[in-house]
């Protein structure tokens, strides 16, 4: 894990099923990433369907799995409510790198920020 005292943190909480906001936040971070800063994306609640394999019943769908698949070749990994993470064993068959997280370990990764966007 990069060093977060000089990251960017991006915290998405928009439900990308119903709204556009969870797509540009995924579309600004990786705008972030491909510069030279370093860049955290965490998502929260509903937000977790940005790593949803079938993504047509979401709002930008072709756009999101364009977006995860360039950060993906970035290699950054996720940071995930441990609490939205599905019970399914094959929710994440695409082998996405994600860090479950905590209320806890969010707000340690926002104060050790330079920076942070919340959606």
């Amino acid at each position: 894990m990069t060093d977060p005292t000089t990251a960017v943190l991006v915290v998405i909480g928009e439900d990308p099923r119903s709204s556009h906001r969870a797509n540009e936040a995924m579309r600004i971070a990786l705008g972030l990433a491909a510069g030279e800063t370093p860049v955290h994306i965490v998502l929260l609640g509903d937000a977790i369907h940005l790593l949803d394999l079938d993504t047509e019943d979401l709002v930008d769908g072709d756009d999101i799995a364009k977006f995860r698949a360039a950060l993906r070749t970035l290699d950054i990994s996720i940071h995930v409510d441990a609490g939205a993470i599905p019970a399914d064993p094959d929710w994440n068959p695409d082998g996405f790198p994600i860090a479950p997280v905590h209320a806890a370990d969010v707000a340690a990764l926002m104060s050790a920020s330079t920076r942070f966007l919340v959606f």
